[in-house]
């Protein structure tokens, strides 16, 4: 640990390889968890199966890349499917579950989980696979420092993506409908709106994104079928600080924590970097659980 700590203040070059890698990592992690902000807080229901459809995604991908698709191009069809994979889950399973308790909602999706990796396994195998975007890199600073292009692309994707996420929520009459439904399920009812239509809607938007994210975790990083708990444990990580309905905010906590994992990684060593992440996640819920307690006292 020393030792790494003496590179970053002797180096300070390779702090900026590290804050690049964060920032382009992170932007991805925010595609997930902003798909599951938008599923939990229009259902309510917490999807312990998120990272699961974001491998699913990245196996799209691989697989039409093996026939010869270009990953980037791939991209498109791998969401349509899981757009279409998203509404037939939510009228096999989570449209029974909405009106559930939270512990109901929790078993079936881990469940759902369960079954995905699975399935997964069996269909490609345990082995870690990757998909060739067939980019290549930039040298910075003389070569001490190097950014891959698909990770530049990936960030400017990613961008779009969540640019087009609020022109939908904000402009469309169905993204206004998702809104209402957020803040009132019953008086959106009463004004019309088929929240049955808005909650499906919702969820395939959800799984949509998470295809789009593994698209890019495969031609970034490598898609295993066991691999979808990190994503959903970085995601919930990453709605939990930021709060539900907070786009910017879900987005600055995404590229913090792409940053502060790749610090630790480096700083504590690979086998420390999901270590840190829950230790994220178990602090901000200690800080939240300190603050609503302290609200309830000054209300008192």
């Amino acid at each position: 640990m020393w030792d790494s700590l003496q590179i970053l203040i002797n180096a300070p070059v390779f702090n900026v390889q590290l804050l690049l890698n964060g920032i382009t990592v992170g932007a991805v992690f925010a595609l997930a968890a902003y798909g599951l902000a938008l599923v939990w807080g229009v259902t309510s229901v917490k999807n312990l199966a998120q990272g699961d459809l974001v491998m699913m995604g990245g196996y799209f991908t691989y697989e039409l890349a093996r026939h010869g698709v270009n990953p980037i191009v791939a991209l498109v069809p791998v969401a349509a499917l899981m757009f279409g994979f998203g509404w037939i889950l939510y009228k096999l399973i989570i449209r029974r579950v909405i009106q559930l308790d939270l512990f109901t909602s929790l078993l079936a999706t881990f469940g759902l989980a369960i079954t995905i990796q699975q399935c997964l396994n069996l269909a490609f195998g345990p082995d870690v696979r990757t998909v060739k975007s067939g980019f290549g890199g930039i040298d910075l600073f003389g070569g001490q420092v190097e950014i891959t292009q698909i990770k530049l692309i990936a960030l400017g994707l990613c961008a779009l993506l969540a640019l087009a996420m609020v022109l939908f929520l904000t402009k469309s009459r169905m993204g206004q409908a998702i809104r209402a439904t957020a803040q009132d399920p019953r008086a959106a009812r009463v004004l019309g709106v088929n929240t049955d239509t808005v909650y499906a809607l919702t969820f395939s938007i959800n799984a949509a994104i998470c295809g789009a994210a593994g698209a890019l975790i495969a031609m970034i990083w490598v898609i295993q079928p066991f691999y979808g708990i990190a994503y959903s444990v970085r995601a919930f990580v990453i709605v939990t600080a930021a709060g539900l309905g907070n786009l910017p905010g879900v987005i600055l906590a995404a590229l913090g924590l792409g940053v502060v994992e790749q610090y630790s990684g480096f700083v504590f060593g690979a086998q420390f970097q999901q270590a840190t992440i829950v230790g994220l996640l178990l602090a901000i819920l200690i800080w939240r659980q300190f603050a609503l307690s302290r609200h309830r006292r000054a209300l008192q």
